[in-house]
């Protein structure tokens, strides 16, 4: 399961398929890709319960 403590980078290496869901809301994997989840969505304003359901789903079903 993904969680708001993970790596960006670490959770494109294990589901790549949520590349989408962090391009949707700007978040890369070159400048943030060190921050964790959490940092994230503080960092874009992004309600971190949304982000996590989303990259959740996203994991879930596989490109």
């Amino acid at each position: 399961m993904i969680t708001q403590d993970q790596i960006i980078n670490d959770v494109l290496l294990g589901h790549p398929e949520t590349v989408e869901v962090f391009s949707k809301y700007g978040i890369d994997s070159c400048c943030g890709g060190a921050k964790t989840i959490q940092a994230a969505a503080s960092a874009h304003r992004i309600p971190l319960d949304m982000l996590l359901s989303e990259l959740r789903d996203k994991a879930g079903r596989k490109a």
